[in-house]
């Protein structure tokens, strides 16, 4: 690694409301909403960072901010060393500049200039906090290196289908970026290849460059956000590329149903995700709990587990648990069944209940005998139910809330 990319700021754009990904953002930033049993979504970007030795980093927060703010505090400050300059510290919008919130990705930037200043840094990597994927960005840094480039973007591969749902990128055969437009229609697309390059909301930027940038657009009428104004107008002015993902695996799990398939992905025979990489470890906050424990095995009350994930502190004490995810410290009574579910932490299953493909929040009791995921119709008239027919129950916000 050379000199230069020693001295690199991150900055992680965390303060989405993830409005698709409602209830399960009813009162958390997407960035906080737990996944894969023991993780937060923002664990796999900040993991990301420490993994590719990446250890300045400020995250702009702003929605619902306390539970995310929260999870930094307690497993993640003391996985840095201030008296070597590392550091991690959450950025709310803080009325410095203007008397606003963040307007965009830009604009927050644009807000903090001041820590820029402060750390002055030869390159920013802009990430962020809401996507799944494992990626060493020392390699997307080199790259930037290589081409001499003012700003680079990180590009991943989607199916034609699904370019309306994101920045859509051209470059040529250097790689220098050509094109680029933020959720395009389909019809733009189909008489070409069969998949499109999308950008990963992943850029690197001279620090020169990016904070001209960011001055000038706060000085527009526009929506101040990075793939919808900053990058389509520079690409013509500066050297703006585009590095291709090496991995396959990248997930935007903006809604539900995303959610849900990236979940269950977790718990088939060969995950595309691996959590169980010791090359690459994703950390987390793991709270002091017991081991999880299976008990009861009689003629008419066997606990059982097919496919799933069970974290700490769970106990499954003559119930089954089929292809699920299950958080920390879940208890499932006897003769219940819980199949293709998450389950958050603190759930309560009691005897008798059935539970097909719902989404459980945090701190939900389902009384005995219920039964959910079974009747679509009756479902809907008691719960949020996904386009695609997945059941969601939000968590509670005091004590134990009932479900019957």
């Amino acid at each position: 690694m050379s000199k230069k990319t020693d001295n690199i700021l991150v900055m992680i754009l965390a303060g989405g409301r993830g409005e698709r990904l409602y209830p399960l953002t009813r009162d958390r930033a997407k960035p906080a909403v737990p996944f894969g049993g023991i993780y937060r979504i923002i664990d796999f970007t900040l993991s990301n960072c420490i993994n590719s030795g990446l250890r300045k980093i400020y995250l702009f927060t702003q929605y619902k901010s306390h539970s995310l703010e929260r999870h930094i505090m307690v497993g993640w400050s003391n996985m840095f060393v201030p008296q070597t300059g590392e550091f991690i510290a959450a950025l709310p919008a803080q009325q410095r500049i203007t008397l606003d919130w963040y307007k965009g990705t830009a604009d927050a930037v644009f807000q903090n200039i001041y820590f820029i200043q402060q750390e002055r840094p030869e390159l920013i990597l802009i990430l962020s906090g809401d996507h799944i994927y494992k990626m060493d960005y020392r390699k997307m840094i080199r790259f930037h290196i290589e081409k001499n480039a003012d700003v680079t973007v990180a590009t991943v591969k989607v199916p034609i289908s699904e370019v309306s749902r994101y920045g859509i990128i051209e470059f040529d055969k250097e790689k220098r970026i050509v094109g680029f437009e933020e959720k395009p229609p389909i019809e733009k697309h189909t008489a070409k290849k069969n998949f499109a390059h999308a950008s990963m909301g992943v850029y690197v930027f001279n620090t020169n460059v990016i904070v001209k940038e960011v001055i000038d657009d706060a000085k527009k009428e526009t929506t101040h956000d990075f793939g919808r104004d900053i990058i389509p107008d520079i690409i013509s002015r500066k050297r703006v590329f585009g590095y291709v993902f090496e991995r396959d695996y990248w997930r935007d799990i903006g809604t539900i149903d995303a959610y849900w398939v990236a979940s269950m992905d977790l718990v088939s025979h060969t995950p595309e995700l691996n959590l169980y990489d010791d090359e690459w470890p994703i950390f987390t906050f793991r709270p002091q709990l017991p081991p999880a424990k299976i008990i009861l095995d009689e003629n008419s009350r066997k606990g059982k587990i097919v496919d799933s994930i069970i974290s700490l502190g769970c106990t499954i004490s003559g119930g089954d648990v089929k292809e699920s995810v299950l958080s920390y410290n879940v208890h499932i009574h006897s003769d219940a069944q819980v199949e293709e579910s998450i389950l958050m932490s603190n759930v309560r299953v009691a005897r008798g209940c059935r539970i097909r493909k719902a989404i459980i929040d945090k701190g939900v009791l389902l009384e005995e005998g219920t039964t959910i995921g079974y009747d679509k119709k009756n479902d809907k008239k008691k719960y949020f139910v996904s386009e695609k027919g997945i059941l969601v129950i939000p968590k509670t916000r005091e004590g134990g809330k009932k479900y019957a």
